[in-house]
């Protein structure tokens, strides 16, 4: 990295299907300490550009928060607006991203190091295009990348009730006519300078007494419920850790320390019924 001779490796590609499928680009373990190094200097020059209610790769932040503030904003406004980005990931022009970074980053030896991981091949993406799900300094380019829009919808738009996480975003107003405008703004913006769509099978416009689907989480302004994926998902991997158990391939200190793990996570959530009648085949096991 010194000398400026550095090439990132070859990526190794597999996929995983939960929560949805995904096809992740893995480093080795010799370009994960250098992609962690750069974001040891990146993340807190990153941190000051973003706004606050951006919740994904932050400190102190993360999903539970994010829905906790989903709820706030689901007291205050009656209808709310969902959407994503088709394909993020596979989508983040390179040369934008790079006049992004030099607005930012003055020193050229860091520069040219961010620009040989960002154009590093991507097996099917197109070319120009794309961040690899897997690397961290992909998490941070993404964030930054759509922090162009958080801007706009706040600072110039003056847009009080909207949050992201990642690619996944939510906007809040007092009547629908409001959230189409703002939609139609976001998809103008987004198309003209960030060469972005959006997914419309995800694009949601509806009154916040119905639920917000977001994060796993269906939240009403006095409730947050996990949605029927999530608990599926759930039930999927709690037997699957009791039959590991039961064959002698995990031990009980593991499948316990597991089963905690998810329940802390279900608990930012509603669900002390459910917790019990979905733990409670699980008894016998001690």
């Amino acid at each position: 990295m010194q000398n400026g001779n550095w090439q990132p490796s070859e990526y190794r590609i597999f996929e995983v299907r939960e929560p949805k499928p995904r096809r992740i680009n893995a480093t080795d373990f010799r370009d994960r300490v250098v992609h962690h190094a750069i974001c040891n200097i990146l993340e807190p020059i990153f941190e000051r550009r973003l706004i606050y209610d951006s919740w994904a790769c932050r400190l102190n932040k993360g999903t539970h928060a994010a829905v906790k503030r989903a709820q706030q904003f689901a007291r205050q406004y009656p209808y709310f607006l969902k959407t994503d980005i088709r394909r993020y990931f596979q989508s983040v022009d390179h040369q934008i991203l790079k006049q992004l970074l030099q607005r930012i980053i003055k020193d050229a030896r860091l520069l040219s190091l961010l620009n040989r991981i960002i154009e590093h091949p991507v097996p099917g993406n197109l070319a120009g295009k794309g961040l690899p799900i897997g690397n961290l300094t992909s998490q941070h380019f993404a964030n930054l990348y759509l922090g162009e829009l958080d801007h706009e919808l706040k600072d110039r738009q003056s847009i009080k009730a909207y949050l992201r996480y990642m690619d996944d975003m939510l906007l809040f107003a007092h009547n629908k006519d409001e959230l189409h405008q703002m939609l139609q703004h976001l998809e103008i913006f987004i198309s003209e300078r960030l060469t972005l769509s959006l997914k419309p099978t995800a694009t949601l416009l509806a009154p916040v007494s119905e639920g917000i689907p977001f994060l796993g989480f269906r939240i009403f302004p006095q409730l947050i419920r996990l949605n029927r994926q999530s608990l599926r998902r759930f039930r999927r991997r709690l037997r699957k850790l009791e039959r590991a158990y039961q064959c002698g391939t995990i031990s009980i200190e593991s499948l316990t320390a597991s089963v905690q793990s998810m329940i802390a996570h279900i608990r930012h959530a509603n669900t002390r019924r459910l917790q019990q009648s979905l733990l409670a085949p699980s008894l016998p096991l001690g």
